[in-house]
């Protein structure tokens, strides 16, 4: 698709959004009761589609996707009406005989830019916020997963007309020509060298963005933690998805006195939950092409292998790995890895471990386990990250009570439930004045009793 074809549809979809069609309450429920109702009348399809791009198990695809844009979808249709009214704010006696309130207003025309490692999710889910808001939406998926572009395509066209919501497919010469475009507001979710450009072409136009992007997020485990539940859910977080997920646990971060129990339980934990081989468990997923299977391959010479290390070429499969001996200065510390791949670091002390944290970029995710109520207040207070959990992984995400974002490297913006409507909307600031009275305070020519009226007014 050419930029003339986009700047086409473009102007379709603000023409239609300047008629006020999408501005009513019952009108973004009515979108987004559509949009819940073609997610599962379309759901084998969709949750076949991640088997084929990312190898899911339907399980996976569901809980992980699906299940999260269901439940963000219901929170936006129980509170979309109280979050779209206006609201009161306090006026000062100055302004006495006035009304002061903020009004949320879409932005327009939206562009949502998702990524390939949870691509229903990571489109579905924002669209979700920018309907509610009540704004038009040109989805652009990731062409590294075409099966489930092609059927977030055909959900889409099934739900709404181009002129409200349409998806435009496409590679790097759609993305550029897009990024060209006149938006009124961009969501992109990918890596930190994309996200980049992103700003850089919507500060062109200056055009607002969310950068939902990524990170080494640690996951840091102190003395005091239960160690086998420790060991069960950071396995559940790092090498669900295989490890591609832009805030799975990027390395392990353990006080060196629980690092021997803490190796063997996760040994244990991956054998309980992947069997001893887990290529050959049907539910073990993928990676999503030969580029980035090549990339983890490249990484496995770097300390040592504790456990896994095996992999196939011909399924792009990699077993869960963790690695012993890593060095801060080894290539796998520097970037995000975004495979099943885990290696893990030690610490003497948690003043140690936040000192290090802070020194590299401020990651998405941060994770401690921990019965200790002062280290854990100590690691919320002490180190900069977006967002994270207590004694489990990834499931803040999940959580639509709450926002969801990066800070620094790691992104800027946050969206779901709330903060998703009010990413997607610009908050007028209004005051309507009565005109039965007119104090003349503020005319010239001033006078001291005006002046005295003045310094007794604002204070």
């Amino acid at each position: 698709m050419n930029h003339m074809e986009i700047e086409s549809i473009l102007k379709e979809q603000k023409a239609y959004f300047s008629t006020g069609a999408t501005f009513p309450v019952k009108a973004r429920k009515d979108a987004l009761k559509k949009l819940l109702h073609a997610l599962e009348e379309n759901e084998e399809a969709l949750l076949s589609a991640l088997k084929t791009d990312l190898g899911k198990s339907a399980q996976e695809g569901y809980m992980c996707e699906i299940a999260l844009i269901k439940s963000e979808i219901r929170y936006m249709l129980r509170h979309v009406a109280g979050y779209a009214r206006e609201k009161r704010v306090h006026t000062p006696l100055a302004q006495t005989f006035s009304r002061s309130f903020v009004k949320p207003v879409p932005y327009g025309c939206v562009l949502i830019m998702s990524p390939w490692n949870y691509p229903l999710l990571l489109s579905f889910e924002p669209l979700a916020d920018a309907i509610a808001a009540g704004n038009t939406v040109v989805i652009k998926p990731s062409a590294y997963a075409p099966a489930t572009s092609d059927m977030i395509e055909t959900v889409i066209k099934k739900c709404f007309p181009p002129q409200f919501v349409t998806v435009m497919k496409g590679g790097r010469a759609e993305n550029s020509a897009l990024l060209d475009s006149s938006f009124d507001y961009i969501l992109f979710t990918g890596s930190k060298t994309v996200g980049k450009e992103v700003m850089r072409k919507a500060a062109e136009h200056l055009i607002p963005v969310t950068l939902e992007l990524g990170g080494k997020s640690p996951c840091i485990v102190d003395e005091t933690a239960d160690i086998r539940l420790a060991a069960k859910r950071i396995v559940f977080g790092k090498f669900v998805n295989c490890g591609q997920t832009c805030v799975a646990p990027d390395y392990l971060y353990c006080a060196e006195s629980v690092k021997p129990a803490l190796l063997k339980e996760l040994q244990i934990q991956i054998e309980k939950q992947y069997g001893k081989a887990p290529l050959q468990n049907p539910d073990y997923g993928k990676i999503i092409n030969q580029k980035h299977f090549g990339r983890l391959c490249k990484l496995f010479d770097q300390g040592t292998i504790v456990w896994g290390g095996q992999t196939n070429a011909q399924t792009l499969q990699i077993a869960p790995t963790i690695l012993d001996q890593v060095s801060w200065k080894d290539p796998l510390m520097e970037e995000e890895i975004f495979g099943p791949l885990l290696p893990v670091m030690t610490f003497q002390s948690l003043a140690e471990a936040a000192e290090k944290i802070n020194s590299m970029p401020s990651p998405l995710a941060l994770y401690h386990f921990s019965s200790d109520k002062k280290n854990i207040s100590f690691v919320k207070e002490h180190v900069l990250f977006g967002g994270g959990c207590i004694n489990d992984t990834l499931i803040h995400l999940a959580t639509s009570g709450m926002g969801f974002g990066g800070v620094g490297e790691s992104g800027m913006g946050s969206y779901h439930g709330k903060c998703g409507f009010d990413a997607f909307s610009h908050k007028k600031s209004i005051v309507d004045k009565k005109t039965f009275l007119d104090l003349p305070m503020r005319y010239q020519p001033y006078n001291q009793f005006f002046d005295k009226l003045v310094r007794l007014f604002v204070r």
